[in-house]
Protein backbone atom coordinates (compact mmCIF):
# COMPACT_ATOMS: atom_id res chain seq x y z
CA UNK A 1 0.00 0.00 0.00
CA UNK A 2 1.34 3.29 -1.39
CA UNK A 3 0.72 5.12 2.43
CA UNK A 4 0.65 2.43 4.62
CA UNK A 5 0.95 3.32 8.07
CA UNK A 6 1.68 7.05 7.06
CA UNK A 7 -0.68 9.95 8.04
CA UNK A 8 -2.26 12.82 5.71
CA UNK A 9 -3.77 16.08 6.59
CA UNK A 10 -6.59 16.59 3.98
CA UNK A 11 -7.96 20.10 3.79
CA UNK A 12 -11.34 21.04 1.81
CA UNK A 13 -12.61 17.69 2.23
CA UNK A 14 -16.49 17.91 0.83
CA UNK A 15 -18.64 16.24 -1.47
CA UNK A 16 -16.10 16.30 -4.25
CA UNK A 17 -12.49 16.34 -4.67
CA UNK A 18 -11.36 16.27 -0.89
CA UNK A 19 -13.42 13.54 0.05
CA UNK A 20 -12.06 11.22 -2.53
CA UNK A 21 -8.25 12.24 -1.38
CA UNK A 22 -9.39 10.73 1.92
CA UNK A 23 -10.96 8.12 0.78
CA UNK A 24 -7.44 7.30 -1.82
CA UNK A 25 -5.70 7.78 1.55
CA UNK A 26 -7.38 5.42 3.73
CA UNK A 27 -7.60 2.95 0.90
CA UNK A 28 -3.72 2.55 0.41
CA UNK A 29 -3.32 1.90 4.48
CA UNK A 30 -2.78 5.63 5.56
CA UNK A 31 -4.70 7.95 8.14
CA UNK A 32 -6.70 10.64 6.87
CA UNK A 33 -7.20 13.55 8.91
CA UNK A 34 -9.87 15.69 7.79
CA UNK A 35 -10.55 19.78 7.45
CA UNK A 36 -13.08 21.60 6.01
CA UNK A 37 -15.68 24.67 7.18
CA UNK A 38 -18.55 22.38 7.64
CA UNK A 39 -18.40 19.79 10.19
CA UNK A 40 -21.37 17.86 9.00
CA UNK A 41 -19.13 17.30 5.95
CA UNK A 42 -16.59 16.42 7.42
CA UNK A 43 -18.50 13.83 9.83
CA UNK A 44 -20.47 12.46 6.49
CA UNK A 45 -17.18 11.93 4.78
CA UNK A 46 -15.36 10.52 7.98
CA UNK A 47 -18.52 7.79 8.33
CA UNK A 48 -18.06 7.17 4.65
CA UNK A 49 -14.48 6.00 4.30
CA UNK A 50 -13.74 4.70 7.51
CA UNK A 51 -16.96 3.24 9.14
CA UNK A 52 -15.54 3.07 12.77
CA UNK A 53 -13.02 5.42 12.57
CA UNK A 54 -9.70 4.23 12.96
CA UNK A 55 -7.93 5.41 10.32
CA UNK A 56 -9.85 9.23 10.11
CA UNK A 57 -9.60 12.40 12.58
CA UNK A 58 -11.38 15.24 11.92
CA UNK A 59 -11.76 18.74 12.90
CA UNK A 60 -14.17 21.61 11.69
CA UNK A 61 -11.09 24.45 9.98
CA UNK A 62 -11.23 27.46 8.14
CA UNK A 63 -7.75 27.96 6.55
CA UNK A 64 -7.89 31.91 6.87
CA UNK A 65 -7.75 31.24 10.67
CA UNK A 66 -4.08 30.28 12.11
CA UNK A 67 -4.89 29.16 15.25
CA UNK A 68 -7.38 26.55 13.58
CA UNK A 69 -4.87 24.99 10.78
CA UNK A 70 -2.56 24.99 14.21
CA UNK A 71 -5.37 23.09 15.80
CA UNK A 72 -5.73 20.66 12.59
CA UNK A 73 -2.13 19.87 12.54
CA UNK A 74 -2.43 19.82 16.34
CA UNK A 75 -5.21 16.93 16.27
CA UNK A 76 -3.34 14.89 13.77
CA UNK A 77 -0.17 14.63 16.08
CA UNK A 78 -2.18 14.02 19.17
CA UNK A 79 -4.69 10.96 17.19
CA UNK A 80 -1.59 9.32 14.87
CA UNK A 81 1.66 10.36 16.53
CA UNK A 82 2.77 12.67 13.58
CA UNK A 83 2.19 14.26 10.00
CA UNK A 84 3.97 12.26 6.85
CA UNK A 85 2.05 14.91 4.25
CA UNK A 86 -0.81 17.38 3.85
CA UNK A 87 -3.32 17.37 0.24
CA UNK A 88 -4.23 21.02 0.00
CA UNK A 89 -7.58 20.33 -1.74
CA UNK A 90 -9.35 23.91 0.08
CA UNK A 91 -10.93 26.56 -2.29
CA UNK A 92 -12.48 29.73 -3.11
CA UNK A 93 -13.77 28.52 -6.67
CA UNK A 94 -16.82 29.67 -6.98
CA UNK A 95 -16.26 33.68 -7.96
CA UNK A 96 -16.06 33.93 -11.93
CA UNK A 97 -15.34 36.90 -13.95
CA UNK A 98 -12.49 38.66 -15.72
CA UNK A 99 -11.02 41.71 -15.17
CA UNK A 100 -12.89 44.14 -16.68
CA UNK A 101 -16.06 43.36 -14.13
CA UNK A 102 -13.48 42.34 -11.25
CA UNK A 103 -14.36 43.36 -7.69
CA UNK A 104 -10.94 43.58 -6.33
CA UNK A 105 -12.10 43.37 -2.63
CA UNK A 106 -13.95 39.58 -3.49
CA UNK A 107 -10.21 38.97 -5.26
CA UNK A 108 -8.32 39.73 -1.96
CA UNK A 109 -10.60 37.40 0.04
CA UNK A 110 -9.68 34.41 -2.84
CA UNK A 111 -6.33 35.23 -2.48
CA UNK A 112 -6.61 35.09 1.65
CA UNK A 113 -8.11 31.67 1.08
CA UNK A 114 -6.28 29.67 -1.79
CA UNK A 115 -2.88 31.05 -1.56
CA UNK A 116 -2.23 32.30 2.09
CA UNK A 117 -4.49 29.54 3.55
CA UNK A 118 -2.54 26.95 1.97
CA UNK A 119 0.24 28.35 3.49
CA UNK A 120 -0.96 28.78 6.27
CA UNK A 121 -1.81 25.30 6.47
CA UNK A 122 1.29 24.68 5.29
CA UNK A 123 3.09 26.17 8.40
CA UNK A 124 1.17 24.33 10.67
CA UNK A 125 2.28 21.00 9.46
CA UNK A 126 6.21 22.33 9.09
CA UNK A 127 7.14 21.28 12.87
CA UNK A 128 5.56 17.93 12.17
CA UNK A 129 6.74 17.09 9.01
CA UNK A 130 10.62 18.51 9.58
CA UNK A 131 10.65 15.56 12.29
CA UNK A 132 10.34 12.65 10.08
CA UNK A 133 10.14 14.95 6.24
CA UNK A 134 7.43 13.90 4.17
CA UNK A 135 5.42 15.58 1.21
CA UNK A 136 3.09 18.61 0.15
CA UNK A 137 0.46 18.41 -1.96
CA UNK A 138 -0.86 21.59 -3.29
CA UNK A 139 -4.68 21.16 -5.87
CA UNK A 140 -3.77 23.35 -8.26
CA UNK A 141 -5.63 24.30 -11.87
CA UNK A 142 -4.65 24.16 -15.21
CA UNK A 143 -6.43 27.66 -15.48
CA UNK A 144 -2.93 29.03 -13.97
CA UNK A 145 -1.01 27.89 -16.89
CA UNK A 146 -4.01 28.23 -19.87
CA UNK A 147 -6.81 30.50 -19.43
CA UNK A 148 -9.73 28.67 -19.84
CA UNK A 149 -12.12 29.25 -22.59
CA UNK A 150 -15.38 28.12 -21.51
CA UNK A 151 -15.80 29.61 -17.99
CA UNK A 152 -13.83 32.81 -16.88
CA UNK A 153 -12.06 32.55 -13.41
CA UNK A 154 -9.76 35.21 -13.14
CA UNK A 155 -9.21 35.72 -9.27
CA UNK A 156 -9.09 31.98 -9.08
CA UNK A 157 -6.74 31.26 -11.57
CA UNK A 158 -4.26 33.79 -10.28
CA UNK A 159 -4.27 32.93 -6.66
CA UNK A 160 -3.67 29.40 -7.71
CA UNK A 161 -1.05 30.67 -9.88
CA UNK A 162 0.52 32.52 -7.34
CA UNK A 163 0.24 29.50 -5.19
CA UNK A 164 2.25 27.40 -8.20
CA UNK A 165 4.89 30.03 -7.83
CA UNK A 166 5.24 29.18 -4.40
CA UNK A 167 5.48 25.58 -4.86
CA UNK A 168 8.65 26.29 -6.15
CA UNK A 169 9.93 28.42 -3.18
CA UNK A 170 8.83 26.00 -0.89
CA UNK A 171 10.55 22.86 -2.52
CA UNK A 172 14.14 25.03 -2.44
CA UNK A 173 13.39 26.28 1.38
CA UNK A 174 12.02 23.22 2.69
CA UNK A 175 13.81 20.36 0.62
CA UNK A 176 16.47 20.46 2.90
CA UNK A 177 14.24 19.01 6.13
CA UNK A 178 13.28 16.20 3.68
CA UNK A 179 10.34 18.07 2.73
CA UNK A 180 8.95 17.21 -0.81
CA UNK A 181 6.74 20.06 -2.27
CA UNK A 182 4.41 19.26 -5.86
CA UNK A 183 1.47 20.73 -7.58
CA UNK A 184 -1.42 18.77 -8.91
CA UNK A 185 -2.92 20.64 -11.54
CA UNK A 186 -6.31 19.64 -12.54
CA UNK A 187 -8.09 20.18 -16.16
CA UNK A 188 -11.67 19.69 -16.43
CA UNK A 189 -12.52 17.13 -13.76
CA UNK A 190 -15.60 14.99 -13.63
CA UNK A 191 -17.35 15.06 -10.14
CA UNK A 192 -19.98 17.21 -8.45
CA UNK A 193 -18.75 20.55 -9.64
CA UNK A 194 -18.50 19.88 -13.29
CA UNK A 195 -21.65 17.56 -13.41
CA UNK A 196 -23.31 20.58 -12.42
CA UNK A 197 -21.97 23.26 -14.98
CA UNK A 198 -22.69 20.30 -17.56
CA UNK A 199 -26.13 20.17 -16.46
CA UNK A 200 -26.61 23.76 -16.00
CA UNK A 201 -25.44 24.35 -19.52
CA UNK A 202 -27.94 21.90 -21.23
CA UNK A 203 -30.40 22.96 -19.56
CA UNK A 204 -29.91 27.15 -20.51
CA UNK A 205 -28.92 25.74 -24.03
CA UNK A 206 -31.39 23.40 -24.83
CA UNK A 207 -29.24 21.00 -25.50
CA UNK A 208 -28.32 17.31 -24.13
CA UNK A 209 -25.47 16.84 -21.57
CA UNK A 210 -23.48 14.17 -24.32
CA UNK A 211 -23.16 17.72 -26.12
CA UNK A 212 -21.96 19.69 -23.50
CA UNK A 213 -19.79 16.90 -22.11
CA UNK A 214 -18.58 16.72 -26.09
CA UNK A 215 -17.68 20.25 -26.43
CA UNK A 216 -15.51 19.36 -23.27
CA UNK A 217 -13.60 16.56 -23.98
CA UNK A 218 -12.99 16.99 -28.22
CA UNK A 219 -9.77 18.95 -27.12
CA UNK A 220 -8.07 16.43 -25.02
CA UNK A 221 -5.79 13.64 -26.34
CA UNK A 222 -8.06 10.68 -24.28
CA UNK A 223 -11.72 10.81 -24.99
CA UNK A 224 -12.74 11.32 -21.25
CA UNK A 225 -12.71 13.35 -19.12
CA UNK A 226 -10.20 12.51 -15.54
CA UNK A 227 -12.36 12.43 -12.62
CA UNK A 228 -12.11 14.00 -9.16
CA UNK A 229 -10.47 9.96 -8.32
CA UNK A 230 -7.89 10.40 -10.90
CA UNK A 231 -6.48 13.38 -9.32
CA UNK A 232 -6.51 12.09 -5.69
CA UNK A 233 -4.82 9.00 -7.40
CA UNK A 234 -1.97 11.63 -8.26
CA UNK A 235 -2.09 13.18 -5.40
CA UNK A 236 -1.51 10.06 -3.36
CA UNK A 237 1.46 9.16 -5.60
CA UNK A 238 3.22 12.29 -4.51
CA UNK A 239 2.30 11.95 -1.04
CA UNK A 240 3.37 8.60 -0.92
CA UNK A 241 7.11 7.04 -1.06
CA UNK A 242 7.09 6.59 -4.30
CA UNK A 243 7.84 10.09 -5.50
CA UNK A 244 10.70 10.54 -3.00
CA UNK A 245 12.91 12.12 -5.31
CA UNK A 246 10.09 14.44 -6.95
CA UNK A 247 9.54 18.22 -5.80
CA UNK A 248 9.16 21.33 -7.26
CA UNK A 249 7.01 19.71 -10.15
CA UNK A 250 3.88 20.59 -11.44
CA UNK A 251 1.85 17.33 -12.87
CA UNK A 252 -1.04 18.04 -15.60
CA UNK A 253 -4.27 15.64 -15.20
CA UNK A 254 -6.07 17.07 -17.81
CA UNK A 255 -6.32 13.82 -20.30
CA UNK A 256 -3.99 15.88 -22.43
CA UNK A 257 -6.14 18.60 -23.01
CA UNK A 258 -2.89 21.00 -22.56
CA UNK A 259 0.61 18.89 -22.89
CA UNK A 260 3.46 20.86 -21.71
Amino acid sequence: MLLNGKTVVVSGVGAGLGHQVAAAVVRDGGNAVLGARTEANLAKSAAEIDPDGTHTAYAATDITDESQCEALAGLARERFGGVDAVVHVAAWDSYFGGLEDADFSTWQQVIDVNLLGTLRMTRACLPALKERGGSVVVIGTQSAVAAPSQVWQAAYAASKGALTSAMYSMARELGPHRIRVNTVLPGWMWGPPVEAYVQFTAHTEGVSQDEVLGRLTERMALPELATDGDVADAAVFLASDRARAITGQSLLVNAGELMR
